[in-house]
């Protein structure tokens, strides 16, 4: 298990569990990103991330990502 922000661009990953705060983690699961669910980097720039998850493409920065693992 590690967090998204590790994860080399084009891995589809399967997402274990979504960390932080409640609050944080409702943001994260409205996105997409839900336990089980497959999420795959599409690019990283300056520690931002590009993500596809769930036929969408999302932005996050690279606090959100460590909060995702996988």
């Amino acid at each position: 298990m590690m967090p998204l922000s590790m994860v080399k661009e084009g891995e589809p990953s399967t997402i274990i569990k979504v960390g932080g705060k409640d609050e944080t983690r409702r943001f994260l699961e409205n996105l997409g990103f839900v336990s089980g669910g497959i999420v795959t980097v599409v690019s990283q720039i300056g520690g931002n991330m590009i993500v596809n998850v769930k036929d969408s493409r999302v932005a996050i920065g690279k606090d959100m990502a460590n909060k995702i693992m996988v």
